[in-house]
């Protein structure tokens, strides 16, 4: 893979993370708006939901991201997405959106010659679960939601990557809150990426 020459800019690859409810989705409407790209894993994950003609539901998708890592490995959802991620970075930011597994860091890490950086959308467990409850569609009662909780942890190494991430915004305000504190970390981003940039220079 050609590096330095195809990605002379250092466009930053953002993976936001989080537990369900903790407001990731929101976080990542707000940067798909400023026009940067977003690549979607749960996609894959849907359209394996279709291809096995399954009815749309959360054991559905649980059922297809568990048959997708183990016929094609931990890193599948990672593996799919590179071209697309790839792609993007030589234009701009660039947002993943699902990145779930310890496994699926470390294989963009190796893979990914731009600076990688984690955003953890965190809440407090009553918050994100009453959040769940509350949701128009696909809403999880408690139970289903600490169900849900274990799950993405014991099954799907989802605890890494939100325990070493670079950012951690803390969600259990309003929306306004949030969105003010994502833009601090955009800032930070920035900083860092011509730090980067202009030290990539020197060295060239």
């Amino acid at each position: 893979m050609q590096r330095c020459s195809e990605f002379k800019q250092m466009n930053p690859l953002l993976l936001i993370v989080g537990m369900p409810g903790a407001g990731k989705s929101t976080v990542v409407r707000y940067l798909e708006a400023k026009g940067w790209p977003v690549v979607h894993f749960g996609q894959i994950t849907l359209d394996e939901v279709e291809r096995l003609g399954l009815p749309p539901s959360q054991q559905s998708e649980k059922t297809a991201r568990e048959s997708l890592r183990k016929h094609h490995g931990s890193v599948v959802y990672a593996q799919m997405s590179l071209p697309a991620i790839l792609g993007y970075l030589k234009d701009t930011f660039t947002i993943v959106d699902g990145l779930y597994s310890w496994d699926e860091y470390l294989f963009l890490k190796e893979n990914v010659p731009n600076p990688l950086y984690i955003i953890s959308v965190s809440a407090d467990r009553r918050i994100r679960y009453a959040r769940l409850a509350s949701r128009a569609t696909r809403s999880l009662s408690s139970s289903e939601a600490e169900a849900r909780d274990l799950a993405e942890i014991q099954t799907l190494q989802k605890g890494g990557p939100i325990a070493i991430a670079d950012f951690t915004i803390l969600n259990n305000g309003a929306e306004a809150e949030l969105m003010q504190a994502v833009n601090r970390v955009i800032v930070q981003v920035y900083k860092d990426t011509k730090v980067q940039e202009r030290d990539s220079s020197a060295k060239s």
